[in-house]
């Protein structure tokens, strides 16, 4: 079964803040003690941090709700509640993080312990003693906290490796890399042995290092979807160097060929920039019996093609006797050395902006009106339910408060507008009141 897991769905709920109080100061020889509600502390937020030991997103298989907990309530005496901690999620390096209300791309987490913050915390809502006026020295009003963000967020994965293996299925890739560096790969001799990308370090004598990753093998029909192709294309756009690997044990001389054409044509059609990448064509296995033939008419094959811009160079090793490994790994950080690191700020940035462009920018509205088929008004809206849940209803003072915030946002006007009558209800959540002109 494939268990690697590259792009979950998941959802964060940030923590409430406290609610404030309504208190009274009750000391000895002070018979009209002033206010002394404190406000309530804010919700825990919810944040995403690299993790190095992280390799996938499978601890987000049977995990995906997130919720950071509330802020503590205002208490007497002034006192602020406490505030919540906040939930830090632990993702793999590589993790690109979309909203998935918006399509919008929100962070891109590429660096070691970066974090994200996905989801704020709600302030806390404000105790009496902020309302206090001359008008009103003891007010009996006092806000809820204010809700924490909820949001529907999709990560995907795109493996961080400085060096991709590529090639069909059993060309060599997982050999190769368990001889050149501490990955402990699967191995087998059938095709798609490898369901998971590995990741392993190649340590050099001279001092230098660099990470390679063994992508599953691309097939045909790969970029649309094909074999285990399309799920793993996404993981070699930020690879700096290719080592193209073709199997030149085949009985068939035109194999080698045929299928090193057939890889670049799915890196064109997944993304034509994957092919200006600097890729080394590794010959693969030549330790057997009609390798060296194969890999003469594979030059040849090369030498006459005229659509390559220029003849890439075929380097021919065998992982099983070491032939020609370490010249292969001395080759590579060479060409490390010369590419520059792949930026993916520009590419998310270019998605971004599509996606705006295709979703027309409307501002919402800070309320809405609908009717229920018993002829109750339903109240809604962002602004509108986020003064109501910040509302304190079982005071009378914070309830005539909430109805001037409404008349001030032109709600009332509204309402008479469609054709409010007195005595209709009106409802707001679970809560129903009557209209009165």
């Amino acid at each position: 079964m494939n268990t690697f897991v590259d792009q979950i769905k998941i959802e964060v709920h940030a923590g409430k803040g406290g609610d404030g109080m309504v208190a009274f100061r009750r000391e000895k020889y002070v018979p009209n003690g002033g206010p002394a509600g404190g406000e309530g502390g804010r919700g825990g937020s919810i944040i995403l941090k690299v993790d190095e030991g992280l390799r996938t997103l499978m601890d987000f298989r049977y995990h995906r709700i997130f919720k950071a907990k509330n802020g503590g309530n205002g208490m007497n005496k002034q006192m602020t509640g406490p505030s919540a901690a906040d939930t830090v999620i632990a993702v793999p390096q590589g993790t690109t993080v979309r909203d998935l209300d918006t399509g919008e791309i929100i962070g891109d987490l590429v660096e070691k312990g970066q974090e994200l913050v996905v989801a704020r915390g709600g302030r806390g809502g404000r105790g009496n003693i902020h309302f206090a006026s001359a008008k009103n020295p003891a007010p009996e009003i006092a806000e809820n906290g204010e809700p924490g963000e909820d949001h529907y967020l999709e990560l995907e994965l795109k493996m961080l490796a400085d060096v991709g293996l590529i090639g069909f299925p059993s060309v060599g890739k997982s050999t190769l890399l368990s001889v050149v560096t501490g990955a402990k790969p699967k191995i087998a001799a059938y095709e798609f042995t490898t369901l998971v990308p590995n990741l392993g370090m190649v340590m050099l004598p001279d001092g230098r290092d660099f990470a390679m990753a063994d992508m599953p093998g691309l097939i045909e029909g790969a970029a649309k979807g094909v074999g285990l192709g399309l799920k793993f294309l996404r993981h070699i756009e930020r690879t700096r160097v290719l080592l193209h690997l073709v199997d030149m044990s085949s009985e068939d001389p035109e194999q080698a060929i045929q299928r090193y054409r057939q890889i670049n044509h799915e890196l064109a059609n997944y993304d034509p920039e994957l092919l200006k990448r600097p890729q080394i064509v590794v010959a693969t296995k030549m330790d057997m019996p009609n390798a060296n033939d194969n890999l003469e008419h594979f030059k040849r094959e090369l030498a006459a093609d005229d659509t390559l811009e220029q003849t890439p160079r075929v380097f021919p090793i065998s992982a099983v006797t070491h032939q020609g490994v370490q010249q292969l790994m001395q080759l590579t950080a060479d060409l490390l050395d010369k590419t520059p690191a792949f930026d993916s700020e520009s590419h998310d940035e270019q998605l971004v902006a599509e996606y705006k462009a295709a979703a027309p920018d409307k501002e919402k509205a800070d309320f809405t009106i609908s009717r229920d088929e018993d002829g109750t008004w339903v109240l809604g809206g962002a602004k509108l339910l986020r003064l109501f849940d910040m509302t304190d209803l079982t005071h009378e003072q914070s309830q005539l408060r909430f109805a001037r915030q409404l008349r001030t946002m032109g709600v009332d006007d509204a309402l008479r507008a469609k054709g409010i009558k007195d005595g209709d209800l009106v409802r707001i959540k679970k809560f129903v009141f009557e209209f009165v002109q």
